[in-house]
């Protein structure tokens, strides 16, 4: 099987301005992917990087350099190339839905969930609507300050971001309405702020099912009003009496168009978690899952609808300064 793995920020899609500050988690989850890939016999890959970053050398592994020029005829060809396609990118102004939806428009293999699921998940506000419908304990969303009552610390963070990229602290209701004021707060979800450890998981969904593959604790840091993340711990806590086990399940059946790996952020708030957004793709725990599992989670996607038991074993900590090397940058 041939596999076209595109990475949005290291495959060029920032190949007309400067790169990304996502560029780091953007490279962990590439070269975790790539690793995780060839390492299976019955694989091949193929992917485009930006010609910016140094071209990495690998058995079985086809790297294609790309501009902003040559961007779309390199994507096409790499497309037709290919049996399957592996897309990670980022939710936020369509990109992974629109990827997706041009991969099956090709008759290829997609691995990575519906672009159905894609377009719900990429707003948090629709997400967290959706999934209180069906009866999972989430953080109430609003579209507005002005649409809350309580005088209580809040959170804004972009509908459709992604991270904690622009998310903000405000310590009254009076504050954040002031800030809408000033600057508009478009396109922004408001949440009470929960206080709790912030955590992920990581999990698979297939059909309506779900399996844990992991619990991370999140380190993440308030400085002068904005949420900054600092990196993540995968594995870090174990699941004793099911409860993250079930919030993947209901998540599973709620949006069944789910597929592959996906990562849900949440809250482990003092009456339980709350689940604050899904992302339909590979996240930064990626990179980290094949050491805490002592298995291959690559090969455990391409193996569904088959679920096998899995066991995490160590904790693994990524840092956020796991962007590239300087050596890793082309000159």
């Amino acid at each position: 099987m041939r596999i076209f793995v595109f990475e949005y920020v290291t495959g060029g899609g920032y190949a007309d301005q400067p790169l990304s500050g996502l560029l780091g988690d953007g490279e962990a989850m590439w070269q975790a992917l790539v690793d995780d890939l060839i390492a299976l016999d019955e694989v091949e890959v193929i992917s485009m990087r930006d010609s910016r970053l140094a071209m990495p050398q690998r058995p079985r592994l086809e790297v294609v350099a790309t501009s902003a020029e040559r961007f779309a005829e390199d994507f096409r060809q790499c497309l037709a190339a290919a049996d399957a396609v592996w897309p990670i990118a980022p939710e936020c102004d369509g990109i992974l839905e629109r990827l997706s939806r041009d991969i099956l428009a090709a008759g290829k293999r997609l691995l990575g969930c519906h672009p159905d699921a894609v377009r719900v998940a990429a707003s948090k506000h629709a997400t967290l609507q959706h999934l209180a419908a069906s009866g999972v304990r989430v953080a109430r969303t609003y579209s507005s300050p002005f649409l809350m009552s309580a005088d209580r610390p809040l959170v804004a963070k972009p509908d459709d971001g992604a991270g904690c990229q622009d998310t903000f602290h405000f310590e009254c209701l009076h504050a954040a309405e002031a800030w809408v004021l000033a600057n508009g707060g478009k396109n922004f979800a408001f949440q009470y702020y929960l206080a709790g450890e912030s955590i992920s998981l990581s999990i698979l969904c297939c059909d309506g099912q779900a399996q844990l593959l992991s619990v991370n604790r999140q380190q993440v840091s308030l400085e002068d009003g904005r949420f900054r993340f600092r990196g993540v711990t995968v594995n870090a806590m174990a699941d004793p009496d099911g409860r993250y086990e079930a919030v993947a399940r209901c998540i599973a059946e709620a949006l069944p168009d789910l597929w592959g790996y996906v990562g849900i952020d949440l809250v482990a708030a003092a009456d339980g978690p709350r689940v604050l957004e899904i992302n339909p793709r590979l996240t930064l725990s990626y990179a980290g899952l094949h050491a805490a599992m002592a298995s291959n989670p690559a090969q455990r996607v391409l193996a569904l609808p088959e679920f096998t038991p899995c066991h995490a074993l160590v904790p693994v900590t990524l840092a956020e300064t796991c962007a590239p090397s300087p050596e890793r940058i082309a000159a």
